[in-house]
């Protein structure tokens, strides 16, 4: 009697699990993957090759996106060109540069206390991590250079203004006309303001055209 009433337990034991397990109650590992639960070794071993793949993938989007922040903080991308077929990291730069108008010339200044032509420069493009060389003559050997014809914005503008034929000033240029480059920069008497090639003492004393970028 004791064996037939185990046995009728047993049955009906085996028959209620049956019957939850049918009801979505997890009972394999399988069951458990499926339902996105599974948290046993698998989870904490090697990911696979598309697991690599899709990682690597979230970490280039991860980097694209910080850059693109640093340069623009909307969704446009940092090379997209406007009407003028203007670069869109030579836009934020022109922008940089020009929140630096009116600041107080120094020699050997990097900051809105004061800079120099090179000081301007470098430390605009330096916010970009774009690294120039710190004095406007050496900055005059970096990228290509180009014949006026060919000046874009933000090509770098080079003078010879100290008597000696020797490049000692630089700006960046701003606006292209046809016969006129606006270029901002940081003048010994007047700090940081924009500038024309058709201003007798530019144009007298200009030097040359780099592409940089």
């Amino acid at each position: 009697m004791k064996i037939l009433k185990f046995s009728i337990i047993a049955i009906l034991s085996v028959f209620l699990f049956s019957c939850k397990s049918s009801s979505g109650i997890i009972t394999s590992k399988e069951v458990a993957e499926k339902k996105g639960v599974y948290t046993g070794k698998s989870s904490t071993s090697a990911p696979t090759k598309n697991a690599r793949t899709t990682s690597v993938k979230n970490n280039e989007e991860s980097s694209k996106t910080s850059r693109r922040i640093k340069i623009n903080d909307d969704e446009e991308s940092d090379y997209a060109v406007d009407t003028e077929n203007t670069p869109y990291l030579v836009k934020q730069l022109i922008n940089a540069a020009s929140e630096y108008e009116g600041v107080r010339y120094k020699g050997g200044g990097t900051t809105k206390q004061g800079m120099d032509c090179s000081g301007l420069v470098s430390t605009v493009f330096k916010t970009y991590d774009i690294s120039l060389p710190r004095s406007s003559f050496e900055m005059a050997k970096v990228g290509k250079k180009i014949s006026q014809k060919e000046v874009q914005k933000g090509d770098l503008i080079f003078f010879k203004t100290n008597g000696r034929n020797v490049i000692n000033h630089v700006g960046l240029v701003t606006e292209v006309n046809e016969d006129e480059i606006i270029f901002i920069h940081s003048s010994v008497q007047r700090g940081v303001i924009y500038s024309s090639t058709k201003e007798p003492y530019y144009k007298k004393n200009f030097a040359q055209v780099n592409r940089v970028l």
